[in-house]
């Protein structure tokens, strides 16, 4: 019959050609990599486990005197005082960020050597705040240039003999106050700059009467005495030059 057509019969319902789903449009591009295309090639993490710019070689440490410390940490105070705006709980450096450096400078610096080398955990525990609170305060010592450190890394073999990496503490190092950003230098902790006409220039030596005594109590008192006759315009150590003299004179009869 033309068209193979077939007659319904009562009750039925006409037969429809089933065609295939549409495909996604994605199954026609090119793979482009994506944040899970890791999982697919059966990468689930780096070759080690530590952070980016680690680094396996020694670190040289700079040693700190505890006065220095001290001063340090006074001018850190200075700074969180001059940064601070009315209303505002911190300023640059925050309250954390000046626990983490009295604990820094007072209980981990090793004064001598300079090391200082702690971990997360141990300055948590000395500054009396959390761990996430040393993260925090860590950030702003550094973003404020008070603080900087090199992320440390050891080197070791896997069960297999491979060679592999696993992260260590950090080495910190306080840097000096002019190195700060946005702080400014208080002349108390700070001796004045020699004047300019002084510079290469002797001190001034002490006046003969001074450099007499000074000799006298050696038991010198015969340079004593031609020390105070050597300035003529210096009528008292003539006159203690005299006086001298005379109980010398006394004496020998």
């Amino acid at each position: 019959m033309p068209g193979h057509f077939l007659p319904l019969l009562p009750g039925c319902r006409p037969h429809l050609e089933r065609k295939p789903p549409m495909r996604h449009i994605s199954e026609c591009l090119p793979f482009v990599p994506t944040l899970d295309s890791h999982k697919a090639a059966g990468k689930t993490r780096a070759p080690f486990p530590v952070w980016t710019g680690s680094t396996t070689k020694p670190v040289r440490f700079v040693p700190l005197s505890k006065k220095d410390a001290s001063i340090l940490y006074r001018k850190a105070e200075e700074f969180e005082r001059q940064t601070r705006k009315p209303g505002k709980q911190d300023g640059d450096v925050g309250r954390n960020g000046l626990k983490i450096l009295y604990a820094l400078l007072f209980y981990f610096l090793n004064f001598k050597t300079g090391r200082l080398d702690p971990s997360q955990k141990a300055i948590a525990r000395h500054a009396n705040i959390s761990e996430r609170s040393v993260t925090r305060g860590l950030t702003k010592l550094k973003a404020s240039g008070i603080l900087n450190w090199v992320n440390r890394a050891g080197e070791t073999r896997d069960e297999k003999g491979r060679y592999c990496q696993y992260q260590t503490t950090n080495a910190y190092a306080v840097l000096p106050s002019s190195q700060w950003k946005g702080f400014i230098e208080d002349t108390r902790y700070t001796p004045p700059p020699p004047h300019p006409s002084t510079w290469g220039a002797m001190p001034p030596l002490p006046d003969v009467i001074a450099q007499a005594l000074t000799e006298l109590k050696q038991g010198e008192r015969a340079t004593a005495l031609n020390l105070l006759e050597v300035d003529p315009g210096n009528a008292l150590a003539r006159s203690l030059a005299r006086y001298g003299k005379a109980i010398e004179q006394q004496n020998r009869h």
